[in-house]
């Protein structure tokens, strides 16, 4: 078979690198794909808003199957493109998406079906949600209604840090049309989680658990990022977390969906937070994560390919999926300003000495081929991903794996997975 992967980040190397070990799998192709993902896969330089061209592709080279990656191309609609073109594509339809592509409409959806998350407001006047917050106090969460490239989300510590983040969004407009609306909700303390599952519209597969690190300094200090790194298993989710996410938030997310006649298929994957042993929704995705992919599947024993053609095929409840019971982390390297400015072109060493080992993946994110060189093209660099008996041992070898890898100005979190670690200390 031929497949077709649309991306070029760290999310979709890791999707590319499992399917290449499918026995199904003939040729793969990447839109527009990065220097790493050129080592499995064909890259072709189209973007992945171009639908136009991304479908003449898929019908000129006989593309059995299109995976969608990244979030935008899945709000703007080209599973219904696709769809309406009779081929075969991985991913929610637009109006599904909403669940991702806006807040506001994530968050009256679950208000509609009883799903635990934060108490909200949603705001189009600046003044008006100026004047909520000086009611409200603090802490406080400013969220732009938009997609944000993971960015749109900040947790206010201050009246005036909020007031700040409604201004950076609604009325600097830094990230354009996503901040014509502003939801602000109270804030949750406890622990954060990523949940994802694979899902036909009518069955849901959970995947296993991770949690991911949005800030971009250690101590979970300076600006939220797309992710700096992640872990998998996560301790917090608990089997009965497990259970209570199932039975109160995906199942009557999908019974909804139906409700209402919207079909989805494809990957869900809620952001939680778990305070006093019960899960609330921060938000839905309706992708893979990114950076969670890459340590969930380096933990997947099951043909991935197999799974995606269930999904579209609705007979995802004849799969049962096998793991590892290895743990795993992934450490992003980013470049120097991340995530703010950052310069491009920077030379990478060190990454052949750490090619052929089967307990460490290097996923590449933002790279690029120059001059015989791979350099840095994007923020998150390299996405370095380990398998240990333990999440420790998996810390140590993620660790000792990146002191090889270099480049002017690369820079990353010490403190991946140290929760995880020090969990599991106290409860020795």
């Amino acid at each position: 078979m031929k497949v077709l992967v649309i991306g070029g980040g760290g999310r979709e190397h890791a999707i590319a690198w499992k399917l290449s070990q499918s026995e199904l799998v003939d040729r793969i192709y990447c839109m527009p794909g990065n220097a790493g993902i050129a080592e499995i896969a064909e890259c072709v330089d189209i973007s992945p808003g171009d639908f136009s061209s991304i479908l003449d592709f898929v019908k000129y080279e006989w593309i059995d199957l299109t995976v969608v990656g990244p979030e935008e191309p899945l709000a703007r609609g080209i599973v219904d493109a696709f769809q309406k073109e009779g081929r075969k594509i991985v991913g929610p339809a637009q109006q599904a998406a909403q669940l991702e592509s806006s807040k506001v409409f994530a968050k009256e959806f679950m208000k509609r079906y009883g799903i635990p998350t934060a108490p909200y407001r949603v705001f189009t006047s600046y003044l008006h949600a100026e004047d909520y917050i000086k009611l409200k106090g603090a802490p406080i969460v400013v969220k732009a209604d938009g997609l944000a490239a993971g960015k749109g989300v900040f947790v206010c510590k201050s009246v005036d840090e909020a007031i700040e983040a409604v201004r950076l969004i609604m009325k600097d407009q830094i990230f354009g049309k996503a901040g014509e609306r502003v939801v602000i909700e109270d804030y949750l303390e406890g622990e954060e989680a990523s949940f994802m599952a694979f899902t036909d519209g009518k069955t849901i597969i959970p995947m296993v658990s991770s949690q991911d690190h949005k800030r971009v300094f250690d101590n979970d200090e300076g600006p939220n990022t797309g992710g700096m790194g992640a872990y998998s298993p996560a301790p917090v989710v608990t089997p009965e977390i497990r259970r209570k996410v199932l039975s109160r938030i995906l199942n009557p997310l999908l019974k909804g969906l139906r409700s209402e006649g919207i079909e989805y298929r494809g990957i869900i994957y809620a952001g939680l937070m778990i305070k006093d042993n019960e899960p609330y929704v921060l938000e839905f995705n309706c992708r893979f994560g990114d950076p969670e992919t890459q340590p969930v599947l380096m933990r997947l024993k099951s043909d991935l390919l197999k799974v995606f053609l269930s999904i579209t095929e609705q007979k995802l409840h004849e799969t049962r999926l096998q793991w590892r019971k290895d743990a795993s982390v992934c450490v992003v390297l980013a470049s120097k300003g991340y995530p703010g400015k950052y310069e491009k072109g920077k030379v990478i060493t060190g990454l052949e000495m750490l090619k052929g080992r089967k307990d460490i993946m290097v996923f590449h994110a933002g790279t690029a081929f120059q001059n015989g060189n791979i350099v840095t093209s994007g923020g998150r660099v390299i996405g370095v991903t380990s398998l240990g008996k333990d999440i420790n041992d998996a810390v140590k070898r993620v660790y000792s794996a990146i002191e090889l890898i270099n480049f002017e100005g690369m820079h990353y979190r010490k403190d991946i997975a140290k929760r995880a670690i020090l969990r599991d200390i106290r409860s020795s």
